[in-house]
This record gives structure tokens, C-alpha cells and sequence, in this order.
């Protein structure tokens, strides 16, 4: 007997949006290691990627880039912007994808909360709860 209720989506990402957005990090970060982007303010900043998250069709990549040091983030965000349809170009040519994910790039706020945790954390009233 079926179930009248429609099984949800599982929000968990597929292997193929996980391997699509590796493939892509790893060609954006060697064209930013290797100066292929020519922008002055992309060529004065290290930058990392450290996750790009693919939407299910494989037609949307957000990318999340922190400059080193967390300096600087607006700028390089809106250098990459103004060269995205050069990077989604070469990304596409790359790993032959049949269509070329539209790149959004946004700041990478995984240490920011992992640091606003560890202060949670460690707070006294945590210590308190905890018996630590």
C-alpha cells in the first residue's frame, strides 16, 4: 500500500553535486594560485575556497571565499564578481560540463561561527550547566 504523503527531498547533497563542486573549487583556486585572473585587487590578496555548494540542477554554484586574514572581504568578493562570466567560462571548458553553473561568490563564515561557538562554550554559564 503507498503512502498518501509525499516523501520530501533529502536535503543532503548528491554525490554528483559534491564531486560537480569539488571539480569546481579546485579549477577557481588554481586560476586565482596561478594569476589567470587579471584583477588588480584578486592579484593582492591570497585567497581560499574552501566549499563550493552546487544547487541540485547543477545550475547554480556558491562559491564561499575568505581572503588570508580575513582582510578585504567586500573587495575580493566584488572582483570576482566583475570577472564571473571569465571564470564560469573557463570553468565550463574545463571539466566539459554540459551547462555552466551560474557563480555566486559569498564570504565563508565557517570560522567566524566556529570562533562564536568556542566562546559559547567556554562561557561560565556553560561551565555552570555542565559541572565542568
Amino acid at each position: 500500500m503507498r503512502s498518501k504523503h509525499k516523501t520530501l527531498p533529502s536535503k543532503a547533497p548528491s554525490q554528483r553535486m559534491l564531486r560537480v563542486g569539488e571539480l569546481i573549487r579546485h579549477k577557481i583556486a588554481e586560476m586565482l594560485s596561478r594569476g589567470e585572473i587579471h584583477d588588480d585587487v584578486l592579484a593582492s590578496h591570497v585567497i581560499t575556497i574552501p566549499e563550493v555548494r552546487l544547487s541540485p540542477d547543477l545550475k547554480l554554484a556558491t562559491v564561499y571565499v575568505m581572503p588570508l586574514g580575513g582582510n578585504d572581504v567586500k573587495p575580493v568578493i566584488e572582483a570576482l564578481t566583475r570577472n564571473k562570466k571569465y571564470i564560469r567560462a573557463e570553468v565550463a571548458h574545463t571539466l566539459n560540463l554540459r551547462y555552466a553553473p551560474d557563480l555566486r561568490f559569498r564570504e565563508d563564515e565557517t570560522f567566524e561561527e566556529a570562533t562564536r561557538i568556542d566562546r559559547l562554550l567556554d562561557s561560565e554559564k556553560v561551565r555552570r550547566d555542565t559541572g565542568k
